[in-house]
């Protein structure tokens, strides 16, 4: 084999490896996260959640902190008898009532089954405490942004 060639050869089997690292690269950043956006505020999804993994499901939570908001536990599949570890996390909005994001994470089964598990906390949230609240809004401030100066000069007393 010439020179030419063998240079020729190198460059594509680096070539490759790039690709495959880079391929690999992207998988593993590609993890199975779904999630759902509660209306019912941190106290009530937290209750609701706690309550749909351990009674409802029977899962056995193996960590829980309130305060964090998450919730680590035990899934077991319909179709696999095998437990796999599955994680589920609140994040607190900045308000008292804005609304909490729900993440579900199973990286061991399908994205679906997360899915599964979000529909089963949103159903039972709506069925064990009604139509979500409504988000209150800020009221405007009744002082104008500029201190009430609009630029004409104020006539003295």
């Amino acid at each position: 084999m010439s020179w030419g060639a063998s240079k020729a050869a190198l460059v594509g089997v680096l070539a490759g490896l790039l690709v495959a690292v880079a391929i690999m690269a992207t998988a593993l950043r590609a993890e199975a996260k779904s999630s759902y956006e509660s209306p019912y505020g941190f106290d009530r999804t937290w209750n609701a959640a706690l309550r749909l993994v351990r009674v409802d499901n029977g899962w056995n939570v193996t960590e829980k902190d309130e305060a964090g908001g998450y919730l680590l536990f035990d899934y077991k599949s319909p179709e696999n008898p095998k437990p796999t570890p599955g994680s589920l996390e609140l994040v607190r909005g900045h308000e008292s009532d804005a609304p909490v994001s729900v993440l579900v994470q199973l990286p061991q089964m399908p994205r679906y089954h997360e899915q599964v598990l979000i529909d089963a906390l949103s159903s039972k949230m709506r069925r064990e405490y009604g139509d979500p609240p409504a988000h209150k809004r800020p009221a405007p401030s009744q002082e104008p942004p500029d201190g009430g100066v609009d630029g004409a000069e104020q006539p003295s007393r």
